[in-house]
């Protein structure tokens, strides 16, 4: 079981200089909108385990007691576009992996899209068809989600991002945050390779194992937060600025950082001194309702 546990409750100065996120004044051109999110294949992960490899260190930090940690060091820089395929990919991950869609998101998107066969539509019971709407209303929401925290990453620098189920924002059943505030971040050419980068992500949460001995969950609602910059200028999500991380319910979180031989010269400027009391908690204004059939 994860563990209840408090977790830290604003986005306060970062704790070490030389390894954290570009400050809010970095001169960086947005990245172009990202396409939509390639499929992300459970045999391709696999592979990856089997290979091995370095730069992995999940781990449970704290005492015993404290809230399930897994960190992933990466050695180079991550653009926006990685970062931004880390959240889309995890909410994805979660949703599935705690029985929230009843098949992994790209494969529930194929056969919810398949035209359906005459013959399948005059043998349809109602609790299929009901299911299907079910289904396709999920899917909506999630493309639509996905879509605007592309264009969030676009805009802003994100330092965290929760994925809260069940309870209310402030009370969840349990909750996931991604903390990206140790990354440095680069220009596309500057970068690790994306897709090699989500794929060592994910090889370090197989390697945690942290999913396997939670208990079943009902389906409920899931709702995403994440921090931006108050001026970045979206206009979907909606800002709340007086909002605290919730100290109740069960934690996972997955901190990512980037370590090595990194050549700073070749990413945009650094400040010493960061601002991050600019950045505030922004809220998805849609609830992905879970549906197990």
């Amino acid at each position: 079981m994860l563990p209840c546990a408090g977790g830290h409750s604003n986005a306060s100065g970062p704790s070490s200089a030389g390894r954290q996120m570009a400050a809010p004044a970095i001169a960086l051109a947005p990245a172009p909108p990202a396409s939509p999110a390639a499929p992300l294949l459970i045999a391709e992960a696999a592979s990856a385990l089997d290979r091995g490899g370095g730069g992995i260190r999940p781990r449970r930090s704290g005492p015993e007691a404290s809230c399930p940690s897994v960190s992933v060091v990466f050695p180079g820089a991550l653009s926006r576009d990685c970062c931004c395929r880390f959240a889309c990919e995890l909410l994805k991950h979660v949703l599935y992996q705690r029985q929230q869609i009843p098949l992994p998101y790209e494969q529930l998107a194929f056969f919810c899209r398949r035209p359906a066969q005459d013959e399948d539509v005059m043998k349809k019971p109602p609790s299929m068809d009901l299911a299907s709407r079910k289904c396709q209303q999920a899917l909506m929401e999630m493309e639509g989600l996905l879509q605007h925290l592309e264009i969030m990453f676009s805009l802003t620098l994100v330092p965290r991002v929760l994925i809260l189920l069940g309870g209310n924002v402030m009370s969840p059943k349990e909750f996931y945050e991604l903390n990206l505030e140790g990354i440095y971040e680069g220009s596309a050419e500057e970068s690790l390779k994306t897709a090699s980068c989500v794929r060592k992500f994910f090889r370090s949460l197989f390697v945690a194992d942290v999913f396997s001995e939670l208990k079943a969950l009902p389906a409920m609602g899931t709702v995403v937060m994440l921090q931006g910059h108050r001026d970045c200028g979206v206009d979907w999500f909606r800002p709340k600025l007086n909002y605290k991380v919730p100290t109740r319910g069960r934690k996972l979180t997955v901190t990512v950082s980037c370590d090595g031989d990194i050549n700073i010269s070749a990413l945009p400027p650094q400040h010493m001194t960061s601002a991050w009391e600019d950045y505030v908690w922004f809220q998805a204004p849609v609830t992905i309702k879970g549906f197990t059939e």
